[in-house]
């Protein structure tokens, strides 16, 4: 991504890092239903197809097409989009591993406890992911903490998320897994980014804290088709 194509996140992720994924023709497309429920349009002319089933929603990042009263779009809320172009000190602290499919029904379950939104079973492979395996109170290991990569192309990667299980708060995993991956995508000679609500004060000053700066205020809707007889 150029950093222009920040400002239109997934249309800019379905036509380069993720295009074999699209679905879609002309300037809209989307990804599987179960890779992530984004859909991207190239402008605010573009021609929104039928890409929605009747009961589905969609979610647009940056751009949003003009639309008829076939459709109800719904602004979210405005999100940080921020960047990080500098390394961040690693702290010590567990060891970090890489996640693949062995791992998925631990990845599904912690998501699904604090990160449930956006997450779909098909979204780790949409680019690498990383974890923190503990054991919990009785002993059993669990996964303590993740982070992975979702939107982005050859030139910029975006850090997505990022969670911590409940039982784990407080002990920097977070921290230690975010420098981690920026850090990596740095020296691949990639930009990192992410996307972080207001509401999540806390989150945003750790990124803050760890070299992340604010690149633009960015608009988050929903999409869905308008009720019959609309």
């Amino acid at each position: 991504m150029s950093d222009s194509e920040l400002d239109n996140p997934f249309w800019s992720a379905l036509q380069t890092r993720h295009r074999a994924l699209a679905l879609g023709t002309g300037d809209v497309a989307r990804y599987p239903r179960e890779f992530a429920p984004f859909l991207g349009a190239a402008n605010a002319n573009a021609a929104l197809a039928s890409l929605l089933a009747p009961d589905e929603t969609a979610l647009l990042l940056g751009v949003a097409p003009r639309l008829s009263d076939a459709w109800r779009l719904q602004p979210l809320e405005t999100l940080a989009q921020m960047v990080c172009t500098s390394p961040i000190p690693l702290v010590d602290g567990p060891e970090i591993i890489a996640l693949d499919a062995a791992h998925r029904t631990d990845v599904l379950a912690l998501v699904a406890l604090v990160y449930p939104h956006y997450f779909r079973p098909r979204a780790m492979e949409l680019g690498r992911y990383f974890g923190i395996y503990l054991p919990d109170a009785t002993g059993k290991m669990r996964l303590a903490a993740m982070i992975g990569e979702r939107l982005g192309t050859a030139t910029h990667v975006e850090m997505s998320a990022i969670c911590t299980h409940p039982d784990f708060l407080g002990r920097g995993y977070a921290r230690r897994l975010t420098a981690f991956l920026t850090n990596d995508t740095l020296t691949q000679g990639r930009t990192p980014f992410l996307h972080v609500s207001y509401d999540n004060a806390h989150a945003k000053a750790l990124y803050e804290r760890l070299g992340y700066r604010l690149r633009r205020d960015i608009p988050f809707w929903s999409l869905q088709r308008a009720a019959a007889g609309r």
